[in-house]
């Protein structure tokens, strides 16, 4: 999607709590599973991304990360994973169900289409009506005000 959309919409990752942590909530410990603590710093942290970053191939994605009090995570219900579009005038153009069942990347990509006027509103495919892409939305705001 960001080798489709790249040249007019900036895709960002923004790297949360890790979901499977062997001392969080939720351990995955089998093949393939990420081996790793919950971080107790921000370095910690970024080390982490830094791994999934190379073990998914995320590239060229750039990775911010949450702070320690999972500011971001608590404002847009991102664990363990979510996707959201914010449209040109910086207000939330979809937001999309939480992962990883809700984790719908063809959703997202209508929604895309929709704000980049590719495709008209009641035309986009939409797999029910509560994720519908949300033409109103809330406005970002930075968390260092709150």
């Amino acid at each position: 999607m960001e080798a489709k959309y790249g040249e007019k919409v900036q895709f960002l990752l923004v790297y949360i709590r890790e979901a499977h942590a062997l001392d969080g909530a939720s351990p995955i410990t089998g093949r393939g599973a990420p081996i790793v603590e919950e971080p107790l710093t921000l370095l910690e942290r970024a080390n982490i991304a830094t791994r999934c970053d190379s073990a998914l191939d995320l590239n060229p994605l750039p990775i911010l990360l949450d702070d320690m009090q999972d500011t971001a995570e608590r404002a847009y219900s991102g664990h363990p994973d979510r996707l959201y579009l914010v449209g040109a005038e910086g207000r939330i153009a979809y937001a999309g169900g939480r992962g990883p069942f809700g984790f719908d990347p063809d959703e997202l990509e209508a929604a895309i289409r929709v704000e980049l006027e590719l495709e008209d509103a009641g035309e986009t495919p939409q797999k029910s009506p509560e994720k519908r892409p949300n033409r109103g939305g809330r406005s970002l705001k930075s968390t260092d005000s709150q």
